[in-house]
This record gives structure tokens, sequence and C-alpha cells, in this order.
């Protein structure tokens, strides 16, 4: 998400830092634009937050300006049970956090993921909520809601 408002790629620079190298950015180079959202995907049961490992039958990732999607997945592979369940990210960045939101959600409308469940239902209803979209929100978002984020969550 950093990489999406600053173009500046932090992984690289932890690389290269620690093999060493100084690094060619300073403090006052960096500049934030805009906002960046991302959920991960993750192949779990909405609600009870269980994995849900099996075959995907079928996945359309969205596309799009501002929207990236980081994953290993295709049709027809196999999710273990033996590993973690995130099976992708997707990253919508906007000049605006509401912008960014609206993004976000049309690119989960259009991530279709079968054969398996998932959170996307999870991540729509979450990016709904007023609380959320108003910037209302903290790390017991989740449990202190449990009947608005989760409710009639359907896969």
């Amino acid at each position: 998400m950093t990489e999406m408002c600053t173009g500046i790629d932090l992984i690289q620079l932890q690389i290269l830092a620690h093999a060493g190298q100084k690094l060619m950015i300073d403090q006052e180079d960096i500049h934030s634009n805009g906002h960046a959202i991302e959920c991960r995907i993750n192949a779990e049961d909405p609600i009870t937050m269980q994995p849900c490992p099996g075959t995907i039958n079928h996945l359309h990732f969205p596309g799009g300006t501002g929207i990236r999607v980081d994953s290993h997945i295709y049709s027809g592979f196999k999710i273990s049970h033996c590993y973690d369940s995130m099976i992708a990210k997707i990253i919508a960045h906007a000049p605006t956090r509401h912008q960014a939101i609206l993004a976000m959600r049309q690119a989960l409308k259009e991530t279709l993921i079968s054969g398996i469940s998932t959170n996307i239902k999870l991540h729509e209803k979450i990016l709904s909520d007023p609380e959320f979209t108003e910037g209302r929100i903290h790390i017991h978002f989740l449990e202190k809601k449990p009947s608005k984020a989760t409710d009639k969550v359907k896969t």
C-alpha cells in the first residue's frame, strides 16, 4: 500500500539496506499521493474465520486504474489446509479515501472465485458500514459490531 501512495518499493529498499547498500532516498524525497485500501482475500468461512481448503473452479480478478492484485492462485489451484489461508491481496488507490473505498467496492464485485469459500462478502459489508466509511473504526471493529459486519454474509 505504501508503494501505491508513494511510488516507493519498501521491500526493495529493505533488501538493499540488508545487503549493506546505501539508500539513495532521503525522508524529504518521500511524498504521499492519495489513499490506498487493501483487502486480504482469504480462503475461509466469512463468519467462523475457519480455513476452507479446496480447489478453485473459476477465477477472475479485477483490473483497471488504481487496482492492484497480488496473488498466486489460478483456476484449478488446490488450496491446502497446511498453509496460511490468504490467497490474494487486492489494493485500490485513488485520490481520496472515499474514492478508494468506492474503487475497492467495485473491485470486490468484479472478483469471482468459485469452488471455495472466501471472505470477499465480509469485506464488502465492512466497506459499506457507515462507521467504516466515515473513518470511525478501531482494531476491535469486528468484535464490537459482529451483527453488522458478519450477519447474513453469504459466500
